[in-house]
């Protein structure tokens, strides 16, 4: 009796822990997501950035230097200018970096922010299947570091992006994703 149940309850752990197939159904959103991509013309503008927690950063959220509602790990940017465009073969970006630089920068800076624009590198854009989310990925330099960047496009429109610079310790962003304004 006690070898009966006890198979049945091994099988009965196997079909709940059992992965689902399951794709997610389309909808209005991610068809408006398929056609943004597919244009190559949406932006995201960012709510959080969220940096490397180092002990530098630590110290300044333990010292009541970030906005209210913030902590280290999770910075507000409500309020802020924030963008990443993608339009055609060109993506410009302009977000607020809280992090430590791994190099100097240089001298009469006007911005410690991340700001390219240009042509990048090995863009790549792949589409998961099962979620329908996309990851968008591109190499890009400005006037003095290189920028290694990762999109997560979801079809809820909302969408993450990763960056890693050769002077600064990486930062990650997530906001929302909308449509280029013709202007």
């Amino acid at each position: 009796m006690k070898l009966k149940i006890g198979i049945g309850l091994l099988l009965l752990i196997i079909w709940a822990c059992g992965s689902s197939s399951k794709t997610i159904e389309p909808t209005e959103k991610s068809r408006k997501l398929d056609e943004m991509v597919d244009q190559k013309s949406f932006e995201i503008v960012s709510e959080w950035a969220m940096p490397m927690m180092t002990n530098s950063i630590n110290s300044i959220g333990n010292a009541g230097l970030f906005p209210p509602g913030s902590a280290g790990s999770r910075i507000t940017l409500i309020g802020n200018p924030n963008y990443l465009r993608v339009f055609g073969d060109s993506v410009s970006a302009y977000l607020p970096y809280y992090g430590e630089r791994q190099m100097g920068g240089g001298y009469n800076n006007r911005t410690t922010a991340i700001k390219f624009d240009g042509i990048p590198r090995d863009f790549e854009i792949t589409k998961d299947g099962k979620d329908q989310s996309y990851a968008v990925h591109f190499e890009i330099n400005d006037e003095t570091e290189n920028y290694n960047v990762n999109l997560k496009l979801f079809p809820n429109l909302t969408g993450s992006i990763s960056v890693n610079s050769s002077q600064r310790f990486q930062i990650r962003y997530s906001g929302d994703i909308a449509a280029i304004s013709e202007e």
